[in-house]
């Protein structure tokens, strides 16, 4: 198969087929490829060629040159197709297409690239108001494109980069006034205030000499604002607040490929789970994972201990002073974090945090927001739902807290005994350091030793108090019929909606929508149509505390234990009336206590 030819204008009109040259012939046989080029496979006519080519004064025998041009074009390969009476032609590859799409894009170095793909005035050697016109089009592209780029150094502190940059483009155009309050920035910031000032006080006498004219408004500001040393022009900081990554974190694989991805779509995507579950520790580690996507710092608030997050994360960029009200401070942080690759981590996020005033504008920073409960007031965020470790990586993050011989020498045991804690990371971490506490423990001696005791025993193992710590706080946040339901149904494994409504005396409708807030908050999982259960330490978690709850309330001895092995246990309702469910004996080892 044929190579397909690429195209260039911006410079001299050439073709290329691979790494050889296409002879294109005289310089107004380029010209008429070049008029098809710009055309991008719009038909024309050959008077329309030759109006392009002369501009009203062409020779009598321009028609039969057009035609002429058209059939050396194509001995040559050039592949002009004949449409509509005229010519057109679908270049495959053409640097001034590539320009320009390089241009929609805000990133440096997509600007660099397509300010690399110039080589020369454009069009070289045509000649004729056509050719004059598109010129003027694409070098104001160009410039625009040499001043974002100017921009986009200074706002990295690359100061000199931008001072070169902007000197040439003055120097070819210089009485465009942007390039010179741009200079004067670079050269504010580089502590070079003097120079600054002269470069205004120049522009003045120039504008003035050659079009009786002031400087315009925006350098007129830049003005002022450099002879008050106005603190806004002072660079912004590149912050990299992030807490330190775990070395012990295992897997997540999938997760972090979602999000990954989804950051690319999305600005805000947020990450939802139980108490606990890892969802700070993912987003750490994803921003860290990520700090060469987000050149210009990486921001870190925790949601449940800042009085007023917006003056947190101004002062994160540099702006030490917030304006007084709510909406001054979040129109400031959009305007000074559009077009910054940063990442914002906003970590326990609550439902009555206002997390709209922190979202960026378009083309602002990334956010990434952990909760305990998906917020579905915004709009276009991208959530994934955190569970549990599987096997192989529950295994791992014990191996990494144990040591590989301890853990290889019981696999079988170390499987067991995991398969108990649902892959939840920090009911993993807390049996890992219990053992790690205990190294003469073998792990069939743990399935035996380790677990919650019963209600009332006179003492409660440490682990216990480290894996229900986040638990006490989600339950804190229930309503008193989602506390009694979460506490009630524990005795159940897993159960049907209908069951519950008959165990909380409730219609089923009620129930259901009890049931389905305890799935949003993670406390219950759905486990088919109708069906939900509990993962096992959380059970054990609602359990405990019911059964405590009861002891305090009721202030009354179990009821002997029925031949079935199992024991009823007394409750009441809110309205007082006695209720009876059953409830799983005292057991002191993990494999009893959670089986």
């Amino acid at each position: 198969m044929t190579e397909a030819m690429r195209f260039e204008v911006l410079g001299p009109v050439r073709a290329w087929r691979g790494d050889a040259e296409v002879e294109l012939g005289p310089p107004q046989q380029r010209a008429a490829l070049a008029v098809l080029l710009l055309q991008e496979g719009t038909p024309l006519s050959p008077s329309q060629l030759v109006s392009a080519l002369w501009g009203g004064a062409e020779p009598r025998a321009a028609i039969g040159m057009v035609r002429s041009y058209v059939s050396r074009l194509r001995h040559a390969g050039v592949p002009i197709e004949s449409a509509g009476g005229g010519y057109a032609i679908r270049p495959a590859a053409l640097d001034v297409t590539e320009f320009e799409r390089l241009l929609s894009s805000s990133d440096p170095e997509s600007l660099r690239a397509a300010l690399l793909l110039w080589h020369g005035t454009p069009l070289a050697g045509m000649n004729g108001d056509y050719a004059e016109a598109a010129r003027v089009r694409l070098a104001e592209l160009r410039s625009t494109a040499l001043e974002d780029l100017a921009a986009a150094d200074i706002e990295a502190g690359r100061h000199v980069e931008a001072v070169a940059v902007l000197s040439g483009l003055i120097a070819e155009q210089p009485l465009r006034e942007r390039p010179r309050e741009l200079q004067m920035l670079a050269l504010y910031r580089s502590g070079r205030q003097a120079e600054a000032l002269d470069v205004y006080a120049r522009t003045q006498r120039l504008l003035e000499s050659e079009l009786g004219l002031y400087p315009g408004p925006e350098l007129q500001e830049m003005q002022r604002r450099i002879l008050a040393a106005d603190p806004s022009l002072a660079p912004m900081s590149r912050p990299s607040q992030l807490p330190p990554d775990l070395p012990e974190f295992v897997g997540r694989v999938p997760e972090i490929a979602a999000l990954s991805e989804a950051l690319t779509r999305s600005s805000v995507v947020g990450i939802e789970g139980l108490a606990a579950i890892g969802k700070t520790t993912l987003a750490v580690h994803l921003g860290h994972a990520l700090t060469s996507s987000f050149p210009d710092g990486r921001l870190f608030l925790d949601m449940s201990t800042s009085a007023d997050p917006l003056s947190e994360l101004l002062r994160g960029i540099g702006v030490p002073d917030a304006p007084p009200s709510l909406s001054e401070r979040a129109a400031l942080w959009r305007t000074r974090t559009t077009g910054r690759r940063l990442l914002v981590i906003l970590d326990n996020a609550r439902p009555t945090d206002d997390l709209r005033s922190l979202l960026p504008g378009a083309g602002g920073p990334a956010v990434m927001i952990t909760a305990r409960r998906r917020r579905y007031d915004l709009a276009h965020a991208h959530w994934t739902k955190l569970g549990g470790l599987d096997l192989p990586d529950s295994v791992a993050l014990l191996t990494g807290l144990l040591g590989p011989e301890r853990v290889n020498r019981e696999l079988p045991e170390a499987r067991t005994l995991l398969s108990h804690t649902a892959g939840l990371p920090q009911v993993i971490q807390a049996v890992g350091a219990r053992l790690a506490a205990r190294p003469a423990w073998t792990l069939a001696e743990a399935l035996e030793r380790v677990g919650r005791p019963a209600p009332g025993a006179p003492a409660t193992p440490p682990e216990c108090q480290a894996i229900e710590k986040p638990y006490e706080s989600a339950l804190a946040e229930l309503t008193p019929w989602q506390a009694r339901a979460f506490s009630r149904l524990s005795a159940f494994p897993t159960f049907s909606a209908e069951t519950a409504s008959e165990v909380l005396e409730l219609g089923l409708a009620d129930t259901t929508t009890l049931l389905e807030s305890l799935v949003d908050a993670h406390l219950l999982d759905p486990a088919g149509p109708s069906r939900y259960s509990y993962q096992e330490p959380v059970r054990m978690f609602a359990r405990s505390r019911g059964a405590e709850s009861m002891q305090q309330i009721q202030n009354s001895p179990m009821m002997p234990e029925p031949a079935s092995g199992r024991i009823q246990t007394p409750l009441n309702d809110p309205t007082g009336r006695p209720y009876t469910l059953s409830s799983a004996g005292p057991s002191g080892g993990m494999a009893d206590a959670l089986a």
